[in-house]
């Protein structure tokens, strides 16, 4: 039997297709796609894990989320990366011009290639405005209010934001209600740089077989070592606990925070 939602360390993930997917976004919404990464840090952070649960939809981003759901006897029916669901999104309403799309994230340059990549491919102005923000922007209130008069000035309906979590999410969060001409909020990681070329993305292969993570891990070895390595390394142990109902995000999340990594509040921690 189907089941709309699969609960994987508390976090509950849409089971619905690709096209599924597609076809609600026409009423809008945030989108959130949980991978590995995201439940790990999900299990520290408290506000990040309060940002995940005021998303629309939050859709599977990993083929090890897939394994898990069968491990726990709830499969998910599909994979829903961002990487793949922002092109079938932009050109499943290429020819709608009530969609407008501002993409904010990447290194400098990076979402204005991507803007003109994606128009190139879809045929007309889809991608209104591009934005790249300095590092560390998310700390200067300034530089936000700039971005929240760019996206508002644009006449976007769209925001794509890459900025990686959970930077991206809780900027979404914390900016959605001055972004009043936005209906759909996308969260989508490297998906930018993956749209403008600048970045890599592994063979299909090795994304159906659960090693697009080895991929990312043999380009960027020095970024990538702790998060996969190390910090990535408990999910597996806590679905074996969620698995024989021994999982508790509540003691996890105590554990976390006798070793001081508990988030600070979310207006000090964009």
């Amino acid at each position: 039997m189907k089941v709309d939602r699969v609960n994987i360390l508390s976090v509950s993930i849409d089971n619905f297709s690709m096209s599924e997917l597609l076809e609600k976004l026409k009423h809008g919404g945030i989108v959130f796609t949980p991978n590995v990464d995201h439940l790990i840090k999900l299990q520290k952070d408290r506000d990040f894990y309060r940002v995940y649960n005021a998303a629309d939809y939050r859709v599977c981003d990993s083929q090890m989320l897939m394994f898990a759901s069968k491990f726990l006897g709830q499969p998910l029916r599909e994979k829903i990366s961002g990487s793949d669901l922002f092109p079938a999104f932009y050109r499943y309403y290429r020819k709608d011009e009530n969609i407008k799309i501002f993409l904010l994230g990447g290194p400098e340059g990076v979402a204005e290639l991507a803007r003109q990549k994606i128009n190139t491919r879809v045929g007309r102005e889809i991608v209104i405005a591009s934005y790249s923000p300095s590092l560390g922007f998310e700390t200067d209130e300034s530089e936000c209010q700039k971005i929240v008069d760019l996206i508002n000035n644009s006449g976007a309906t769209v925001l794509a934001v890459g900025l990686g979590a959970p930077k991206q999410e809780k900027w979404i969060y914390q900016y959605k209600d001055k972004l009043k001409n936005i209906k759909i909020f996308f969260a989508l990681g490297a998906t930018i740089e993956f749209e403008a070329g600048y970045r890599q993305r592994a063979p299909k292969w090795m994304s159906v077989a659960g090693l697009e993570w080895l991929f990312r891990l043999l380009l960027e070895p020095k970024r990538l070592s702790k998060r996969y390595l190390i910090e990535d390394i408990p999910f597996f142990l806590l679905v074996l606990r969620q698995k024989f109902n021994f999982y508790s995000q509540k003691n996890y999340r105590q554990n976390s925070s006798s070793k001081k990594q508990m988030a600070l509040p979310l207006k000090n921690s964009r």
